[in-house]
């Protein structure tokens, strides 16, 4: 809520326009030195009107009646002002007639449009999705309340720089928990979601303009970590002495021989493992970030380590293969054990995903089409940034080019003698 350091209401006739002896009356109202001016439909005589008193002279029929009603112009309009103070909304002249006319009951605001997509999204987005729209509204919110010192702003006032200004805002925020500010792409992602909600109230008609139409996304490419062959042995190899960092290497094994992500890999049930068409185990489900049917054969690591925990007492409280585990611990923990195995890398349970792309699958002639189809993907380019990082898949799919071009110049110097 912007702090109004002035907010005053003049009434006068504007005499400009007056006609035999009369003039329109007119309300000022002024908010931090800004006018804007209501016409009162109602025509007054000049001699009976008292600029000093700010109403009409005398005690007659008429001037009580007309004062009553400019009393009653001033109680509406302090209304229309705290109205707009209570739902934490812009304060300034323009928004307060706008409320005493009734034309801002069509003006939707920053937080109309966050409360309908967030009623809007229920049941359509995963909840970690929803989460993160949710970071993304606290960052608009702090944002607009540095920046104009309001807790709500109209659609209507966005435009280019607003959006620009954000970005900035973005790049310079220095997180709590942290002192490292945000990077390139996790700032796009704040924006690219700021820009869905936008986009959403252009499609609802709540804005004639869209503030984001000259705005482009700037998402620098960043080559997906994996752990090397020797780095995936080192991990499965080590024994830890300690029962949370023996979970967490096999929930990490586990993922780096399946593909499957963390909220898939503590989700897993009996249900989930079934016989496939060449009558050995596979892992059937949905992936729970995209609702993507998975089908994959469960290599004999992956099996074993099934088999491990088939009697696991937390697992069976849970109605689950594995024991749970929050995200946030079992990324803690990765981090000793990659200092124990002297893993140099930021391991994170994500970059099991990475390895079984890579390491497991890609780098071990597993067709680009196959893996794309374990690991979920609607597209085969997203599968396509894995291959990408392979150098060792580069490097034997160009000996085969060298042989070919080899035994095509053998042959041509064959058929010339």
């Amino acid at each position: 809520m912007k702090t109004s350091t002035t907010f005053s209401i003049l009434f006068w006739l504007k005499l400009s326009k007056a006609k035999n002896g009369k003039a329109p009356l007119y309300a000022r109202i002024t908010v931090n030195g800004k006018r804007a001016e209501i016409s009162l439909k109602r025509k007054i005589k000049i001699e009976y009107w008292s600029s000093a008193k700010n109403k009409v002279k005398g005690t007659n029929q008429e001037a009580r009646i007309i004062n009553e009603f400019l009393d009653q112009v001033s109680s509406e309009l302090h209304q229309s002002k705290n109205e707009l103070k209570s739902e934490g909304k812009i304060i300034s002249a323009q928004t307060v007639k706008a409320r005493y006319l009734k034309e801002d009951e069509l003006n939707f605001s920053l937080n109309d449009i966050i409360k309908y997509h967030n009623e809007d999204m229920v049941g359509k987005l995963k909840w970690g999705t929803q989460k993160n729209y949710f970071t993304t509204q606290g960052y608009i919110a702090d944002f607009i309340f540095i920046k104009y010192k309001v807790t709500d702003m109209y659609l209507k006032q966005l435009d280019y720089n607003f959006i620009l200004r954000f970005e900035k805002y973005l790049r310079s925020y220095i997180p709590t928990d942290h002192q490292k500010p945000m990077g390139n792409n996790t700032v796009m992602k704040h924006i690219e979601r700021f820009r869905k909600m936008i986009t959403l109230a252009y499609k609802l008609e709540w804005i004639e303009r869209d503030p984001f139409i000259n705005f482009q996304s700037k998402f620098e490419k960043v080559e997906r970590g994996f752990l090397t062959e020797l780095e995936l042995l080192s991990i499965e190899e080590k024994y830890f002495s300690i029962e949370r960092l023996r979970l967490v290497k096999d929930l990490f094994i586990f993922a780096c021989y399946t593909g499957l992500s963390y909220i898939d890999v503590v989700n897993l049930t009996e249900n989930d493992i079934n016989y496939g068409i060449d009558g050995e185990f596979w892992i059937t489900m949905k992936r729970e970030k995209t609702n993507n049917q998975l089908r994959i054969p469960i290599l004999p690591k992956a099996l074993g380590i099934i088999m491990k925990y088939k009697r696991n007492p937390r697992a069976l409280a849970n109605g689950t293969i594995f024991p749970k585990m929050s995200n946030q611990k079992l990324n803690a923990y990765l981090k000793e054990i990659a200092d124990l195995c002297e893993i140099k890398k930021n391991l994170t349970f994500h970059l099991a995903r990475h390895t079984f792309a890579t390491t497991v699958t890609l780098s071990n002639g597993v067709p680009i089409e196959t893996v794309s189809k374990l690991l979920g993907h609607s597209r085969i380019s997203t599968t396509q940034i894995y291959a990408k990082v392979i150098e060792r898949k580069v490097s034997e799919d160009m000996g085969v080019l060298k042989n070919v071009l080899l035994k095509k110049n053998k042959f041509e110097k064959s058929m010339v003698n």
